[in-house]
Formats: structure tokens, C-alpha cells, sequence
């Protein structure tokens, strides 16, 4: 376990890594579940607050293994083992995702994340011991790989405590920050201040990009939770224009995120890789909050709760916006360039969003709103198409500079 070569050529990821995700594509989904069930139940704030939390989490817990798996990956029988540890790990937290979703906005005294927890133990113990290997292995990055364990095994600490100790859930979140700020200044010290670790670029990038799919998954899930409640009507306009709706914003999400040069960024510019990482998590979260606000249209069409028709659109229509909110600021972010262009397709995305809620203001069915709603990241794609690639061609001709 001496590290993988972080100019290796023809890196890819490996059929281990696509397992290992399939456990996060449960999580995802259940996280996406809880969240449409409390905005179908006008329990807004708490459902948004448990995701954010829960996004957190299941991210993060993708992100340690995957930046691990990058700069270390022997794929021997305990590398092998540990990873199946960390999937139970994820599986098991995912378990204490409704708890947690649950005591946020029925009872609202203390935060049930106890099984929560007990998921992350799971897999932290499997990351201690890749770590302990790594460092036995590498004496020369030993001191990154001793930071690693230290901040781990801290932060670990500090979750069980406050999962022991029942507070009130304000008081829980707030108090949150302590190890928050411990898992994310870990890594942090460890690259830029103990050696580092040798990560690949390409390799980081297109593992970021298929958590990416697998996110926008929840889309298609929540498209067919609409259509399904469609489809005791047989095959209607309805049905045929709300899947073109759903299928074409989640088409149009992945379109816009992939014209982004993630991988050759990287490469030029090591130090960008933290805006990269982290920044990433609230893009996976907004994209999967996608999926969660088809899902609330589906409840409004099957009468299941009494959320109304400017609600079940601003379920979709918010995570739209935030996506669009956060590719646009990550690209300036890690390019450090921004295009007066950016600023019109910011200005139209800004107004198919807002003109998909007036319509339900004015009463025109989910379906026709949907799709108004579905154009907005066509308009990054179509605005690349004509000119953006330009532009791109640009920022990656500057990197060495």
C-alpha cells in the first residue's frame, strides 16, 4: 500500500468502486423519501433541515472512501473486506434516516440519529484500519495518514456523544459545528500541510461524475412515482408529456454538469481539489432534492396529502434553482474565470423558474409546469452548444498559465 501512481494513465474506476456505490444509491433514496413525505405533510423546514443533515452524511461518507480508494486502491482481500464493512456501515445508516427524519417533525424533543451513528462507527472503524494500513505501508506520507486516523477517531467521538446526550434539537444541530469542523479540517491539514496524499485527478473527477448519475436517479424514480399515479387512466397526454417532463429535466441536469472540464482542472490545479470535494456535496444534495420534489408531484396528484399545486412546484422548482446556483458558482470557483454569458443563462434558467411557479399561481395543471420547469437547465446546454464550448476551450488552454 504504497500509493497509486497520481499521473497513472488510463485510470478508471474500478467495478469494487461501482459496488461500493450501489449502497449510497439506497441511501440517496431514502434521504429523497423522507424529504418529499414531510413537504407533502407541510412539515417544510423540518424536512429540509433532515436532509441537509442527511445529505451531509451520506456524502461524506462517499467522499472518505472515495479519496482513499484513489490514492490507495490495492485491491487485495482486505482492502476488499473492509470496503464490504463500509457498505453495512452505509446500509445501516441508511436505516436511521426516518428515525432521524421522524423526531425532527413529530415530536421535535431530541434527534433520533442513534442507528445514524452507529452506521458511521461501522464505517469509520474500516477507514481506521485502510488508514493504519497506509501509514504502516507509505512511511513517506505516514504523517497525512496519522492526521487522518486522528481526526476520524475525534470526530467519531464527538457524534457519539452528542447522539448519548439527549438535547433539545436545536441545541444538537448547533453543537453539530464542533466535529462538522473536525472532519472537514482533517483532511484539509493532512493534504496541504502533512505531505498529501496521491490522488488521481482523472480518477477523482469521474467518480464525482457517476455520484452525479446515480443522484439523478431520484429523478427518474420521482418521474415514475408521478406517472404511476396517472396510470389507472391508461396511456393519456398527461402521461406521455409529465415523462417527457421528468426526462428532460434530468436529462438536462446531466447534460449542463458534464460540459464542465472537472478532470482537466484538477490536474493543472491540485490545490483546487477542497472547493471541488466539498463543494460537491450541497450539487449532489440539490440534485437528489430534484428527484424528492417529482416525488411531491406524485403525492399531489394521488391526493395523498393536502399539499396545494404552488407547493408541489416549488418542491421541484427550489432544488432547480440551487443546482443551477451552485454549477454556475462552482465552475467560477474553480476555473477563477467567469463569462458575461454566464450571467444571461443565469437570467433565463432565473426566469423559466419563476415563470413555472406564476403558472401554478394561476392554476395550470402540475403537468404543464413541469415542463416549463423541465427547460431550465436546457438553457445552460443549448447556451454551451452555441458559444459556451468557446469559452471552455479558453479556460483550458489558460490552466498552465
Amino acid at each position: 500500500m504504497l500509493g497509486r501512481d497520481p499521473h497513472e494513465s488510463h485510470r478508471a474506476a474500478t467495478p469494487l468502486e461501482l459496488l461500493f456505490d450501489l449502497a449510497f444509491v439506497v441511501a440517496f433514496g431514502t434521504a429523497a423519501n423522507e424529504l418529499a413525505h414531510a413537504v407533502a405533510e407541510e412539515h417544510v423546514w423540518a424536512g429540509v433541515l433532515g436532509f441537509c443533515f442527511a445529505t451531509f452524511g451520506i456524502s461524506w461518507a462517499w467522499i472518505n472512501f472515495t479519496w482513499f480508494a484513489s490514492a490507495y486502491d490495492t485491491d487485495d482481500w482486505i482492502y476488499r473486506l473492509t470496503t464490504m464493512l463500509q457498505m453495512v456501515g452505509v446500509l445501516v445508516f441508511a436505516i436511521g434516516l426516518k428515525p432521524m427524519f421522524t423526531s425532527i417533525y413529530e415530536h421535535g424533543e431530541t434527534l433520533d440519529n442513534d442507528v445514524m451513528v452507529w452506521g458511521y462507527v461501522i464505517m469509520r472503524a474500516a477507514m481506521v484500519l485502510q488508514w493504519w494500513r497506509a501509514g504502516r505501508h507509505d512511511a513517506a506520507r505516514r504523517g497525512a495518514c496519522q492526521v487522518y486516523i486522528v481526526s476520524i477517531l475525534v470526530a467519531q467521538v464527538a457524534w457519539c456523544a452528542l447522539a448519548i446526550v439527549d438535547l433539545p434539537v436545536a441545541t444538537t444541530f448547533v453543537l453539530m459545528a464542533i466535529p462538522f469542523l473536525i472532519e472537514i479540517g482533517g483532511p484539509a491539514y493532512a493534504e496541504t500541510r502533512r505531505g498529501g496524499t496521491p490522488w488521481h485527478a482523472h480518477h477523482i473527477a469521474e467518480r464525482y461524475s457517476l455520484m452525479v448519475i446515480i443522484a439523478l436517479g431520484e429523478g427518474m424514480i420521482g418521474t415514475m412515482a408521478s406517472i404511476s399515479e396517472l396510470s389507472a387512466e391508461g396511456l393519456t397526454w398527461d402521461i406521455g408529456l409529465l415523462a417527457l417532463a421528468g426526462t428532460a429535466l434530468t436529462f438536462g441536469i446531466w447534460w449542463s454538469y458534464f460540459v464542465v472540464p472537472f478532470a482537466d482542472i484538477l490536474h493543472a490545479h491540485r490545490e483546487r481539489s477542497f472547493s471541488f470535494g466539498y463543494g460537491h456535496m450541497p450539487l449532489f444534495g440539490s440534485i437528489v432534492a430534484v428527484g424528492a420534489g417529482l416525488h411531491v408531484g406524485a403525492y399531489y396528484l394521488g391526493h395523498e396529502f393536502h399539499i396545494g399545486l404552488v407547493g408541489a412546484v416549488l418542491a421541484a422548482a427550489i432544488p432547480v434553482a440551487l443546482f443551477t446556483a451552485f454549477l454556475y458558482a462552482g465552475y467560477t470557483i474553480l476555473t477563477r474565470n467567469f463569462d458575461s454569458l454566464h450571467l444571461l443563462l443565469i437570467a433565463g434558467s432565473a426566469a423559466l423558474v419563476i415563470a413555472s411557479v406564476l403558472l401554478a399561481t394561476a392554476g395550470v395543471s402540475l403537468v404543464w409546469c413541469l415542463l416549463v420547469l423541465a427547460l431550465t437547465p436546457w438553457v445552460t446546454v443549448v447556451g454551451y452548444e452555441l458559444r459556451g464550448y468557446r469559452h471552455n476551450l479558453e479556460v483550458l488552454g489558460s490552466l498552465d498559465e
